[in-house]
């Protein structure tokens, strides 16, 4: 998986590229993580480069939206496609983080 962060405004974007899985999604957390350590607390994950994800990937998100909500930080999705849209939608995922159709769109409402 690919990552690639941004500082937009108040907020950080982080774009994703690849599939969120067992192997990756440990690097997402420890990518969200660094930027939590250097104080950054909104963060935008865009998925529109995301063409897989699975369980381990939404724990991985799970886990640093818990350590965002410890420092009342936030986090929100956007740009979701095909499977992972999916997915998110089953799993509830949906209906627990703010979700937007673009970057531009996430960064004005957080």
């Amino acid at each position: 998986m690919d990552f690639s962060w941004s500082k937009q405004g108040q907020g950080i974007v982080l774009k994703l590229k690849g599939r969120m899985d067992a192997v990756t999604a440990p690097e997402f957390e420890k990518e969200c993580t660094g930027k939590l350590d250097q104080g950054e607390r909104s963060f935008v994950v865009d998925l529109s480069g995301v063409d897989y994800i699975s369980s381990a990937g939404l724990r991985s998100i799970l886990s640093a939206a818990k350590k965002l909500k410890a420092v009342q930080g936030k986090i929100c999705f956007c740009n979701l496609k095909g499977m992972v849209q999916e997915v998110f939608s089953v799993s509830g995922f949906a209906s627990m983080f703010p979700m937007y159709a673009s970057i531009e769109e996430a960064l004005a409402k957080n």
